[in-house]
């Protein structure tokens, strides 16, 4: 079973009613995290040693050919000797639910440490790679490939990195369990023989240019292949070469031969540890930057204060105390042992009892609430986006708690990640964390929820946003956004949509688009769905991609209506469609011209002025003024914000009535629904709302309706009609 890394030991949940309390000799603790393959607990021996304990779903247990997998799995992690690889410290393949346990490594891995910390020093880098590549070195002289070598399969330690994660690793040649054509791997930092899913040429050369990928991402903080949509990513991992900006010198030389296109032109794991380091990561935590040390040593201060292993069986006398070791997790920094005090009774307390001894020690805790959750960007550069969506959810809120007999009463939390994807997994979890959320309405913004994955992911929490249309945010195939619903297109879709309506609307013969890699994944999905729209049509475009920061675009604006464009099409953001808007009326160009969701909004019309005057905009949202069904939603706002509702209050007002009314129908008899059960009937429900009406696909997508289409007109946005959700026939004869 291969399954993501599973969140921070500071997020630990508590067990659901539903989790075993024991796996064999392992006492579980709490969920470290959960997907659609299964649950990883933390689980204790006796003895006090800890584990990561990998359960499998018991329908998956069933499915054909799992078993064999999962052994396999098991097999291979077993045979890898390596003090910097992770060790198998039990397994059972053939258990109703097949199950493994793992050394539990307290610190954050490699990717969390340089989102909330920087790049390392070079240093730091080297001892990395020197640990990661004898770790590598063990799994090739066992006969294996690991094949998944990435920032969130490296664990740090105050002794040393660990390798980890062994759920596809093959022995070298083996292809029996693997479709030819299947790419295996973490785009971006996969070879480029994995990209091309060229089964056969898969060695251990491909986890060397994964290390190089991985040394790139620890020495710059980004990853050398850039980010962005998959398919682009395994494109440039075949085709480009690697942005190296900011690897030290030192290093240079050592990952560019890592990351050759040649497997066979690679160096060889072994070699690569002794050209990185003349010396080792020691007992002290001195290889590490300080912000790091201090994040494993928050995390074992954590596992310091875990409760004591109470009895399993029915108490009906006192159980002796068991061992108090907490051997492998007294952790030596700058020459202090640092350890947590008041273990018990700090747990306890998390249960609201106010004591282990059987008295309470504190008045009983108040009755629980019934809480939307909201996650947006309120203070960021989305921030006027996330505060309409914000005040729709108050706005449905204050109408259910005004209904007569209500069932209950609901409040709502706000969790604002400023649209940065720094922040957003910490907002969702400041969400998904309170057991009073039922539901979350959000995010309002791509990036900040993609991050935010993981919690939404782990907790079963539903997450309705009506802003977020990246691709990967409900990636089935992953599988990932397992509870997210999506109400509005994929930025795909609306792009593929809104290039319908420009056939259907204009005699377009040469249109001309450039793609602005200022927001690449946004930019690229957009760009690929116009091009492939465009022909459908028999339509040949002049395409064009310029670099982030919209380097050299008057230039190829200048290019391309020499050329003789008669429609420019813009996948890029705001503001370089406002430079493309003055140079376009510069040039004196009157052909239609096109922006999509990111283009939508003030900062556009404001910044570009009369220049921005007829543009056609696609967007995911409709106008409240022209819906009689939202008068009492508009006469709401004016109330309660003196001014009339602004663009996407509506949309989030609609979905947060949806999610309320699933809640009342779980409610039933009052009772708390279980809000991990909330999904399914959400994705199901049909609903029509005052902005219109609400289904969604299978997997959570919106169906059936596709992107709103404006033009700009005496510096307002005109509402035109839907874009058509398929190309415009062909006249007889043409």
């Amino acid at each position: 079973m291969s399954t993501a890394t599973p969140p921070e030991p500071g997020a630990l949940q508590p067990l659901l009613p539903s989790d075993p309390s024991v796996i064999a000799a392992y006492r579980l603790l709490g969920r470290l995290g959960a997907g659609g393959m299964g649950v990883v607990y933390l689980g204790r021996t006796a003895n006090g040693e800890l584990a990561a304990v990998k359960v499998t779903h018991a329908d998956q247990a069933d499915q054909p050919d799992f078993r064999a997998r999962f052994r396999r799995e098991v097999e291979a992690a077993r045979r890898v000797s390596s003090p910097w690889a992770v060790p198998v410290t039990g397994a059972d393949p053939d258990a109703p639910e097949p199950w493994m346990a793992t050394a539990f490594v307290a610190g954050p891995s490699l990717g969390e440490a340089v989102t909330a910390h920087g790049a390392l020093p070079e240093r730091s880098v080297r001892l990395l790679g020197w640990a990661v590549a004898r770790a590598l070195a063990a799994v090739h002289a066992a006969g294996l490939v690991h094949r998944d070598v990435k920032p969130g399969n490296v664990l740090l330690a105050v002794d040393g990195p660990r390798l980890i994660d062994f759920g596809i690793a093959r022995a070298t040649g083996e292809t029996a369990l693997t479709a030819t054509d299947m790419v295996v791997g973490t785009p971006g930092f996969l070879a480029p023989e994995q990209a091309e899913a060229r089964t056969g040429a898969i060695g251990p050369p491909a986890d060397v240019f994964a290390l190089g990928c991985l040394l790139a991402y620890a020495a710059t903080g980004r990853p050398p292949f850039g980010t962005g949509a998959v398919d682009a990513l395994m494109y440039r991992t075949v085709h480009d070469e690697p942005d190296l900006t900011g690897v030290p010198e030192g290093l240079l030389d050592l990952v560019r031969a890592c990351l050759a296109k040649d497997p066979a032109a690679r160096p060889a794991a072994a070699a690569i540890g002794l050209r990185l380091v003349e010396d080792a990561p020691g007992d002290g935590a001195e290889w590490l930057p300080a912000p790091v040390v201090r994040t494993i040593a928050e995390r074992s201060a954590r596992m310091l204060a875990l409760p004591e292993i109470d009895a399993t069986e029915a108490p009906t006398a006192p159980a002796a105390p068991p061992a108090k070791s907490r051997r492998g997790f007294l952790l030596l920094a700058g020459g202090a042992v640092l350890a947590a005090g008041g273990g018990v009774t700090a747990w306890a307390a998390l249960d609201g009892d106010g004591g282990g001894d059987g008295k309470k020690k504190t008045a009983p805790p108040k009755a629980r609430r019934w809480t939307i959750g909201v996650q947006a960007d309120l203070t960021g550069p989305g921030k006027d986006i996330g505060r309409a969506q914000e005040r729709g959810v108050r706005l449905a809120v204050e109408r259910f708690n005004a209904r007569k007999g209500r069932p209950f009463t609901l409040d709502v939390k706000v969790s604002d990640d400023g649209g940065d994807r720094h922040r957003g997994l910490a907002a969702a979890r400041a969400l998904t964390g309170d057991p009073d959320v039922l539901g979350i309405i959000g995010p309002s913004s791509d990036y900040a929820g993609l991050v935010s994955l993981p919690a939404y992911d782990e907790a079963r929490l539903p997450v309705i946003t009506v802003s977020a249309g990246l691709n990967l945010l409900i990636n089935p195939s992953a599988p990932q956004g397992l509870s997210v619903l999506r109400a509005c297109s994929t930025h795909s879709y609306a792009s593929m949509f809104l290039t319908y309506y420009v056939e259907a609307k204009t005699r377009t013969a040469r249109p001309g688009l450039v793609q602005e890699r200022t927001d690449d994944a946004y930019s690229w999905q957009c760009a690929v769905s116009a091009k492939f729209a465009f022909g459908q049509a028999g339509i040949t475009v002049l395409p064009r991609v310029i670099p982030a920061g919209a380097k050299r675009l008057e230039e190829v604006l200048g290019e391309l209506v020499d050329a003789g464009i008669d429609t420019y099409v813009h996948a890029g953001t705001a503001p370089s469609a406002v430079r493309a808007a003055k140079e376009l009326d510069a040039l004196g160009f009157t052909g239609t011209r096109v922006g999509g969701q990111h283009v939508f909004g003030s900062e556009f019309v404001e910044g570009a002025g009369k220049a921005a005057e007829g543009w056609i905009v696609g967007a995911p949202v409709v106008d409240p003024a022209t819906r009689k069904q939202a008068a009492a939603l508009m006469a709401a706002h004016r109330k309660a914000y003196g001014t009339a509702p602004a663009f996407y209050t509506g949309e989030a007002y609609d979905v947060t009535n949806l999610l309320v009314d699933q809640v009342v129908k779980a409610a039933k008899g009052g009772k708390r629904p279980d809000r991990t059960t909330l999904t399914a009937p959400l994705r199901a429900a049909k609903y029509e709302g005052v902005m219109g009406g609400y289904a969604f696909t299978e997997e959570g997508n919106l169906d059936g309706v596709s992107t709103f289409v404006y033009a700009v007109e005496n510096g307002r946005y005109k509402p035109l009609e839907f874009a058509p959700a398929a190309p415009p026939k062909k006249a007889e004869g043409t």
